[in-house]
């Protein structure tokens, strides 16, 4: 069966578009305690990426416990965005953080560095 024509094969790309003309990056999410943190930093590992953090939490400094900060150990492993980038006493709404996390991701991919959001 052909596909129409304005349709590409399942697994080919699209009528006038290359396979990697366009950003990439992964998303790891779930529940808290799932191993997302190792999961990311084997992705990161696997693919050469960076991990741009996605706890709301983790974005503030002096806040280790209960927030289940990557290690040291794990921030060695691969390197870590939006981790400890503001005192708990500054505003950081949902806004903030994506406009912030935008703006490492398009940095992330302009230096053809894949980002790795967990």
């Amino acid at each position: 069966m052909t596909p129409p024509p304005d349709q590409s094969p399942p697994g080919h790309p699209a009528p006038g578009h290359e396979p990697d003309d366009r950003p990439r990056l992964v998303v790891i999410c779930g529940p808290t305690g799932i191993g997302k943190t190792a999961a990311a930093i084997a992705a990161a590992r696997a693919f050469g990426g960076q991990i741009v953090g996605a706890d709301s939490m983790q974005i503030y400094r002096h806040m280790d416990i209960g927030t289940a900060k990557p290690t040291a150990a794990e921030r060695a492993a691969a390197r870590h965005h939006l981790i400890d980038i503001r005192n708990p006493n500054e505003d950081f709404d949902a806004r903030a953080y994506a406009e912030t996390a935008r703006k490492v991701v398009r940095d992330l991919i302009r230096q053809h560095i894949p980002p790795i959001v967990a």
